[in-house]
């Protein structure tokens, strides 16, 4: 399901909204990977959510690969850089994540009307990425 979704989320029209495929460097392999991922706004800001916690590969390849990354949305590809958000951050991002990815909720054990205290619970256990874009070499 992950290619299909992969080669879905990184089109130029079928893509839905808050989706996007993420690229990144493999740690072991040193080839670019693709995982589909669902990108969070909140506060004027963008967000990806790890679902699966600290132990997900594209987790430990984004910290690997000190953030470099490259997210494609809607048929373009932009490099960006992924900053980690300390857990104390983390909760109402998690849950607009829910909202905006509802497949994610038995993953985190908890749905978008759940209390804040229930996300500050469960925040140091979902990685939490702020998508920073990266400037434009000129020349």
């Amino acid at each position: 399901m992950n290619r299909l979704d992969v080669l879905v989320y990184g089109a130029r029209r079928l893509s839905p909204r808050h989706t996007a495929v993420l690229k990144v460097v493999g740690r072991r392999s040193g080839k670019i990977t693709s995982v589909p991922v669902a990108v969070t706004d909140h506060r004027g800001a963008e967000f990806l959510v790890s679902m699966l916690g600290q132990e997900a590969n594209w987790v430990r390849n984004v910290q690997a690969a000190g953030g470099r990354a490259a997210l494609r949305r809607r048929g373009r590809e932009t490099p960006i850089l992924l900053e980690e958000i300390p857990p104390e951050w983390r909760a109402e991002i998690l849950r607009r994540y829910l909202a905006a990815a509802p497949g994610a909720r038995p993953h985190l054990g908890l749905g978008p009307t759940d209390p804040l205290t229930e996300f500050h619970r469960t925040a140091p256990r979902h990685p939490t990425f702020k998508i920073r874009q990266c400037p434009r070499a000129t020349g």
